[in-house]
């Protein structure tokens, strides 16, 4: 980061000719459905309950950031995690690098100690050193906000010098990067727009229906065509064009969320044991209409239809091929 300056008792008959209208509309509701307004605050669990408030209240330190954008840029850094630290002595939560903590880490939770490992610290830090660079290159032309990650990325003088964001691929990726994976933090507009490539991820997941399931599975030879929850879900959004990671907790930051009354078919729907932190979420599938999803449950079942209402269903994401490509792509689970 800182670089200096840088199971289902149903007809199934039914069910699937229920399926294929659905999936013959998805394309006709997308052209019904529009976003509509800025959308602003942080959407609901998306942010761990451990770090909500304090994303909510330094986001809003200046106008240049926002509550969904300063998540989306801790969110790259380390995932959430308060005890992350990179080859490049990257630390914490916000993983800023020692010359730079100095210079910026602040005392904000007033313990007599800046500590770049305390998110009380480190977040306010974060949205401050934002806040920074926003104030370096207020007189540059073009968008303030764009300005200051592009500054954060490559320097403020680079964003002076080209009177915005600079011609580097890097820094242009990365404000890109950033200003996607911010709107799946936002809450969302009141609608959000369907996706054009659902119809295909579900016609995928159909025709792996009855195939066993595989802890770690991907579908490839090697696994014997067999999936898990994850597995299942990647491949369906891959045979479509989407690249999505790997693992369902970072699945779920593909997109913005609709409700539960807006969900459409080709939406992930998210499953957790905690439903205040969406680094928790354990199972994923993809949502067929009428309450059911097509998964891969678990050791011992197959691919199947199940019903998404239970106690532990946590939200859903209407997946987009910019909101993946913003994902970060980490090894963990």
């Amino acid at each position: 980061m800182r670089k200096v300056w840088l199971g289902v008792g149903v007809g199934f008959g039914l069910l699937s000719c229920f399926l294929g209208l659905l999936v013959i509309g998805v394309y006709t509701a997308a052209s019904n459905l529009v976003g509509g307004g800025s959308v602003r605050g942080l959407a609901e669990n998306a942010v761990p309950a451990a770090y909500r408030a304090l994303v909510d209240q330094w986001g809003r330190r200046c106008s240049q950031i926002s509550p969904s954008l300063l998540a989306a840029q801790l969110y790259q850094e380390s995932g959430w995690n308060p005890k992350a630290q990179s080859p490049a002595a990257a630390q914490g939560i916000a993983q800023f690098i020692p010359g730079t903590w100095s210079a910026h880490g602040v005392d904000a939770n007033g313990d007599g100690q800046a500590n770049v490992w305390d998110p009380e610290d480190a977040i306010p830090s974060a949205a401050l050193y934002d806040c920074k660079l926003a104030s370096y290159v207020k007189d540059a032309p073009g968008d303030p906000t764009a300005n200051m990650l592009a500054a954060y990325n490559a320097g403020p003088y680079a964003v002076l010098k080209y009177d915005g964001v600079p011609p580097y691929r890097e820094t242009q990726d990365y404000v890109k990067r950033i200003t996607t994976l911010a709107k799946s933090f936002e809450a969302p507009a009141a609608k959000v727009p369907a996706s054009g490539q659902a119809a295909g991820a579900i016609y995928y997941a159909k025709d792996k229906l009855g195939t066993p399931y595989l802890w770690g599975g991907d579908g490839t030879a090697e696994d014997g065509g067999r999936f898990d929850c994850s597995g299942l879900t990647k491949a369906a959004y891959a045979s479509v064009g989407i690249e999505l990671p790997r693992v369902a907790n970072d699945q779920y930051n593909a997109g913005a969320h609709p409700s539960r009354d807006e969900l459409l078919p080709g939406d992930l729907v998210f499953f957790s044991d905690d439903l205040t932190d969406s680094r928790a979420i354990r199972h994923v599938g993809i949502y067929v209409g009428g309450g059911y999803m097509i998964n891969a449950p678990y050791t011992g079942a197959e691919i199947r239809y199940d019903k998404i209402d239970s106690p532990d269903y946590f939200g859903a994401t209407r997946v987009t091929e910019d909101g993946a490509a913003a994902l970060p792509r980490r090894d963990s689970a």
